[in-house]
């Protein structure tokens, strides 16, 4: 048996790009890791694999946990966790969901070559950049009242259709068509609302940013016509959360889960894992907390959007509609939800033995499982039902960002990823080192010069820390995440990008 030493953890080789942290002592399950040797090295440079077999301890968690092949520590729970637990006999846990609630990224189509643009660049990151808010603090597309944020914690992105923000169209590409209907804005608190209120539309900082591309090469052509791609295409992607909001939300639920539920958090070795028993008052009351602020989160992105669409029109002169500005696909990363999977052992391990139900011959058992996924893609396959009717016969789109010179994937939902990851991929490319080191190695205004000068990429940011903290270094390889995605069939590649401009907190 081939195995990798990681200090005390070792792990055994499944097939390839499948790693186990074999299942012992506390552990309630196995842990996996879905990486190549190269990625598994850097993997294991900082506390992802501990973490992750911490994770295990979760009560109610299934099959195994598993870390995709982008993953990095975390806080408690690694980025690029994903964890199955079960919704009767588990738990919940804030942790394992994140603070940015619903961190996401959507990708906006456009008829417009990159021969189109060219002599634009500069015109165009200006305008963005003075026209949609970013970095830290207050300022967005809208600032309403209090009841507007009520309504938008409520509804998601029902609420931007009524508002004119939105075109229904925008809602059946959007993943659970921009609406939580678990959502209770009372289960927020008002001083995560006071939080949002002004932030309805802005990206925010940190590895946040809108970024204008043009794809680069297509891989599947019929999956590719299926989402409206082609080669020399322009398309804009905009990554970025619930802000202060969601960040609120988690501070205030973590608080009062480590209060109230002490026994459980004193059987996990991290108490950053700390969890919500499920069917207990604090589980429901996150779940509905979260939910509203996944809402939030997508409406941000949606008036990102339609601000991005306005951009366009005063710099090409044609309405957003000539120029086909349309939405390929909204994903969610850093969400709990529940679902009903496969998570029945056979060779794989059967999981936590006390939620084991309705378990057939086969060794096959579906549950319904709080599916957590931080910093992790939901990739469902063709034919799920809660693929978007537009792309249910080829699958759901998946959007994995680069750095700001490495280029970033569509994919696809691939047929194992139900089978192999709860249906979920990676979500970016991973970091390799930490803001601070990132800052230590890097000059912001000379990443922005290298862009410029040798990748034609025009990069314009509220302070060159930030542009330090996303320089293309600090990341791992997006193509050798991506590759390891689409060989283990859970997230197929459709097309590449480049970017073209981008603008950052």
């Amino acid at each position: 048996m081939t195995t990798y030493e990681a200090g005390p953890i070792t792990l055994e080789k499944v097939r390839d790009y499948v790693w186990e942290i074999p299942q012992e002592g506390d552990m309630r399950v196995p842990a996996r890791v879905l990486a190549s040797e190269a990625l598994l090295d850097e993997i294991s440079e900082d506390k992802t694999l501990q973490q992750l077999r911490n994770t295990t301890h979760l009560p109610g968690i299934r099959k195994y946990a598993v870390c995709m092949p982008d993953g990095h520590q975390g806080y408690g729970f690694p980025v690029g966790g994903v964890a199955a637990i079960d919704t009767e006999n588990g738990c919940i846990s804030p942790g394992a969901v994140g603070y940015d609630i619903n961190c996401g990224v959507r990708m906006v189509k456009t008829n417009l070559e990159y021969n189109d643009i060219k002599g634009h660049e500069e015109e165009l990151v200006d305008q963005l950049f003075a026209n949609i808010p970013s970095g830290l603090g207050g300022g967005g597309v809208y600032e309403g009242s209090k009841a507007d944020i009520e309504e938008i914690l409520s509804r998601g992105m029902d609420w931007a259709l009524e508002e004119g923000f939105a075109v229904q169209d925008d809602l059946e590409h959007c993943e659970d068509e921009g609406y939580r209907p678990e959502a209770d804005p009372d289960k927020v608190s008002q001083k995560a609302k006071d939080r949002g209120k002004n932030q309805v539309g802005s990206l925010g900082s940190g590895n946040h940013f809108l970024e204008v591309q043009r794809v680069t090469d297509v891989y599947r052509e019929d999956v590719a016509t299926e989402f409206g791609l082609e080669e020399d295409q322009v398309v804009v992607l905009i990554h970025c959360g619930s802000r202060g909001l969601g960040h609120q939300v988690c501070t205030d639920y973590l608080r009062d889960i480590e209060q109230t539920h002490a026994g459980l958090l004193e059987q996990l070795p991290d108490r950053e894992l700390a969890a919500a028993p499920a069917g207990s008052q604090l589980a429901e009351d996150y779940y509905a907390a979260m939910c509203a602020c996944i809402n939030f989160a997508w409406v941000n992105r949606q008036l990102v959007m339609h601000r991005t669409r306005r951009v366009f029109e005063k710099v090409f002169g044609r309405d957003w509609e000539a120029m086909d500005m349309h939405l390929l696909y909204d994903v969610a990363h850093n969400i709990a939800k529940r679902e009903t999977h496969d998570v029945g052992g056979g060779e794989e391990g059967m999981g936590d033995a006390e939620s084991v139900r309705g378990e057939d011959a086969d060794g096959a058992e579906e549950a319904e499982v709080f599916v957590h996924r931080k910093g992790a893609t939901r990739a469902f396959p063709a034919g799920h039902p809660d693929v978007p009717a537009a792309y249910r016969e080829v699958g759901q789109p998946i959007i994995i960002p680069g750095s700001m010179g490495s280029g970033s994937y569509v994919l696809r939902g691939g047929e194992r990823s139900l089978q192999e990851t709860f249906g979920s991929t990676a979500h970016g490319a991973g970091r390799l080192m930490s803001r601070t080191q990132a800052k230590q190695e890097y000059w912001g205004e000379d990443v922005m010069d290298d862009l410029r000068e040798q990748d034609h990429v025009y990069v314009k940011a509220q302070s060159g820390a930030t542009v330090a903290e996303e320089a293309p270094g600090v990341y791992k390889d997006v193509d050798e995440v991506v590759r390891v995605s689409d060989a283990l069939g859970i997230g197929d590649r459709v097309a590449r990008t480049f970017p073209v401009c981008n603008i950052k907190g």
